[in-house]
């Protein structure tokens, strides 16, 4: 329901010579599915199967995933979050496996969803590849350890790593099905953390052959070393960790690392201007089994201004899933309508003064150029109309858009007026209000305008 009452406008002391319409949406308490936030599915897509109890596969697709018998239950979701390993994506050198990347790209888009994705150089299970090591690469651990471990100063490496991160540039920057893409060239997972850990001149060519490849494209900074993750975010990289949730007795992520590091590191502010994305320590399920406190953790993401999260495509404990609830209301944004002034009668080719009052009630902002987007609905001709609004510029809290909008030339008639956020590469609107008034084609209705002479 809309409440709408008329302002009269009063010139000369007392002449009438308009009306101004005001509508106040009616709130909703829905959890929203939304663009590039959310719970992210992990090495799948929308309805496919879920991880078994705690346990959770590295690996990412390079095929068809079969889909599973029964429906899943899990949030919906517009991200889907994968990473593979450089053996896999290039096993052989200049063999880069691009069909397993299309794949997936194609996979999300197919179930509604973009694409997150992290090239990892390897981990405990899965080494470097067999050519990069019979390359005359430089090991830095002994022979006989079990891992054979790159040194990450070595030109070799940065030429090796470096070709094929700027070839994925090539390939997928700017892709309209690519969300984001993880910063990641050192250590296991390419978490950043080695035992290890070459000078910071050579980190950061690491990090840097990622800002040259993905122009377009957001980045996320990798959070275990304060002075990369510094450097890369005031470069323009948003951030991550994967421990949410850790409250083990002896040493803490949540209690005695990630709080300390983001001060440390300086990145408290990145989350006005760049996403922030988490992944769950272990699973869901596993916090409940050690007794962590789901609300504790959930209110601290929300605090951090986290916008996406991985929690490994594994099943929300049933009695927790009125907190998530709760958590996906407010993580990233949520864009509330609360007012909106427009006058009753307008003029085809003149222009139109309109108030709006937004609130953000997540706690991040839009991080993507949408389009504020009014829409003139008649049973024989609509008219768009651009608002010039950065909603980007939205943070938490409120916002007001108070502007002169210049009109079609629109025939006189009836129209019903509607307010939408539109994809910029396809002009439709796309991401849905905590409002009610919402048509089928994503619009949202406001309610009757008239254009032609004032009565």
């Amino acid at each position: 329901m809309l409440h709408i009452r008329l302002l009269a406008l009063v010139a000369c002391a007392s002449s009438l010579v308009g009306q101004t319409v005001v509508v106040h949406p009616k709130l909703i308490d829905d959890v929203l599915t939304n663009p590039g936030m959310g719970i992210q599915t992990f090495q799948r897509f929308n309805g496919d199967a879920l991880n078994a109890g705690l346990k959770w596969s590295e690996e990412g697709p390079t095929g068809p995933i079969k889909a599973p018998a029964e429906p899943v239950d899990f949030p919906p979701t517009t991200l889907s979050y994968c990473r593979w390993f450089w053996e896999t994506i290039e096993p052989e050198q200049g063999h880069i496996r691009w069909d397993i990347l299309d794949n997936a790209l194609k996979e999300a888009a197919s179930h509604g969803q973009k694409l997150d994705i992290r090239l990892m150089p390897y981990d405990q299970k899965h080494p470097l590849p067999a050519w990069y090591r019979a390359s005359g690469a430089k090991r830095i651990n002994k022979e006989g350890d079990p891992i054979w471990e790159p040194d990450f100063s070595d030109p070799l490496y940065l030429k090796y790593w470096g070709d094929l991160v700027a070839k994925a540039g090539q390939r997928y920057d700017g892709n309209p099905n690519l969300d984001a893409v993880d910063i990641s060239s050192v250590g296991y997972w390419g978490e950043g953390w080695s035992k290890q850990m070459p000078a910071f001149e050579h980190q950061k060519e690491l990090i840097d052959i990622w800002f040259k490849a993905f122009p377009s494209t957001h980045l996320l900074m990798n959070f275990d070393e304060p002075e990369a993750l510094h450097y890369g975010t005031e470069k323009g990289a948003g951030w991550r960790f994967d421990c949410l949730g850790d409250m083990r007795p002896k040493f803490a992520h949540m209690l005695d690392l990630y709080p300390e590091q983001i001060v440390r590191a300086g990145i408290q502010d990145v989350w006005k201007k760049n996403p922030v994305s988490m992944e769950t320590c272990g699973v869901p399920g596993h916090w409940k089994k050690q007794g962590w406190d789901v609300n504790y953790i959930v209110d601290e993401a929300l605090r951090w201004h986290i916008t996406s999260l991985n929690v490994k495509s594994s099943a929300i404990p049933p009695d927790w899933k009125p907190a998530f609830d709760r958590f996906q209301k407010r993580m990233g944004y949520r864009l509330e309508l609360r007012r909106f002034e427009y006058p009753e009668v307008i003029r085809g080719g003149g222009s139109m003064p309109l108030k709006m009052w937004w609130v953000n009630s997540g706690v991040a902002p839009v991080y993507d150029p949408y389009i504020l987007a009014l829409q003139f609905h008649s049973n024989s001709k609509d008219f768009v109309v651009e608002v010039p609004a950065d909603v980007r510029q939205w943070l938490p809290g409120d916002a007001l858009v108070e502007e002169a909008v210049p009109l079609p030339a629109m025939a006189d008639g009836e129209y019903q007026m509607r307010v939408g956020l539109l994809d910029p590469r396809t002009h439709k609107p796309v991401i849905k209000l905590g409002i009610e008034g919402r048509t089928e084609d994503g619009w949202y209705d406001i309610g009757p305008i008239r254009s032609g002479e004032k009565q």
